[in-house]
C-alpha cells in the first residue's frame, strides 16, 4: 500500500502535465504547463515545453497576421481591376477610352503580379529547402545586375555603386548563397531607397574585412522615426513618413528573410528627415559561418 501511495505521489506531477497538454490546441496556444518547483528534471521538461509553446504561439500569430495582410493587399488591385472593367462595360466607349481603361487594368495586373512574385519568394525564403540551391556567388556582380534591373524598371532612378579601394581580390567578394534570392533582396533595398528619396537616388558601398563582406545602401529619404525602426522589417508594415508613396510593405521584410538564411545580418540606421542607411554583412566564402555568427 505504501509503495502504491509513493508511486501515485511521484507520478502526480506527470499526470498533471499530461492533462494540461491534452487541453492545449491550436486555439489555446496561450496555455502553459505548470513548472512546479522549477528545479527537478520534470520542471526542466515543463519549462522546455513552455518555451516551445511560446515559439509556436508567435509563429501562428505571425502566420495569421501575414495571411490577413496578404489578403487585404491582394484584394485592393483585384477590386480596382473589377471596378474598371465594370465601368467599361456599362456603355459603349470610344477607342481611346478602351485603350486608357485597358492600360489601367494592365498596370494593376503588373502590380498584382509583382506582389505575388514577392510573396512566393518570401515563402521560398522561409522554407526548409531554401539553402539547397546555394553556390558560390559574387556580391559585386549581384549589385551591378540589381542596379541594371532597377534602372530598367524606372529611368528616373539613380544607383551609385562604390567599391572600397582596398579591394584587390575578387575572391574576397564571394559568398555561398542563392543568386535569385540575393538579387531580390538587393533589388528591394535599392528600390526602397530610390522610391523614397526626393532625387530618386541611393548610394551603395561595398567593402570587406578578414571575415565578412559589407554592403551599405544610403538614401536621401524622409527617414524613419525611432519608434518605428524596430517594426520596419515586419511584413506589410509601412512607416508613417512613407504612407503617401505607393507600396505594400513587403520589400524589406523579404530582404531580411533572405539575409537571415544566408547567415547574414541586416541593420537600419535612420533619423527622421535625414535619410536612411541599410547595412548588410555576410560571412565571406571559406569562413566558418557558425563561428562568424557567434
Amino acid at each position: 500500500t505504501a509503495g502504491w501511495l509513493f508511486a501515485a505521489r511521484a507520478l502526480s506531477p506527470i499526470s498533471s502535465v499530461v492533462d494540461r497538454v491534452d487541453k492545449i490546441s491550436i486555439s489555446s496556444l496561450d496555455l502553459r504547463v505548470d513548472e512546479g518547483n522549477g528545479k527537478d528534471e520534470l520542471a526542466h521538461l515543463a519549462h522546455t515545453f513552455n518555451l516551445m509553446l511560446e515559439r509556436l504561439e508567435t509563429a501562428f500569430e505571425m502566420q495569421k497576421d501575414f495571411i490577413s495582410n496578404a489578403s487585404h493587399e491582394l484584394r485592393t488591385p483585384l477590386t480596382a481591376i473589377r471596378g474598371q472593367l465594370e465601368v467599361l462595360l456599362m456603355k459603349d466607349r470610344s477607342e481611346q477610352e478602351y485603350r486608357e481603361a485597358t492600360a489601367g487594368v494592365l498596370d494593376d495586373m503588373r502590380k498584382l503580379n509583382r506582389m505575388l512574385d514577392r510573396l512566393l519568394l518570401m515563402a521560398h525564403a522561409s522554407s526548409e529547402g531554401a539553402r539547397e540551391g546555394f553556390r558560390e556567388v559574387r556580391l559585386d556582380e549581384i549589385l551591378w545586375q540589381a542596379r541594371e534591373e532597377i534602372i530598367k524598371h524606372d529611368r528616373d532612378y539613380s544607383v551609385t555603386i562604390a567599391l572600397d579601394e582596398n579591394i584587390t581580390d575578387i575572391e574576397n567578394l564571394t559568398i555561398h548563397g542563392d543568386e535569385q534570392l540575393l538579387m531580390s533582396a538587393v533589388t528591394n533595398i535599392m528600390d526602397n531607397g530610390c522610391k523614397y528619396s526626393p532625387d530618386r537616388s541611393v548610394r551603395v558601398f561595398l567593402t570587406h574585412d578578414a571575415k565578412n563582406i559589407y554592403v551599405s545602401f544610403t538614401d536621401n529619404g524622409p527617414g524613419i522615426a525611432e519608434d518605428e525602426i524596430e517594426r520596419i522589417f515586419e511584413s506589410f508594415y509601412r512607416s508613417k513618413s512613407t504612407a503617401s508613396v505607393k507600396g505594400h510593405g513587403i520589400g524589406l521584410s523579404l530582404a531580411k528573410k533572405i539575409i537571415d538564411i544566408h547567415n547574414g545580418t541586416i541593420n537600419l540606421s535612420s533619423r527622421h528627415g535625414e535619410g536612411t542607411t541599410i547595412a548588410l554583412a555576410f560571412p565571406a566564402k571559406g569562413i566558418d559561418q557558425a563561428t562568424v555568427r557567434s
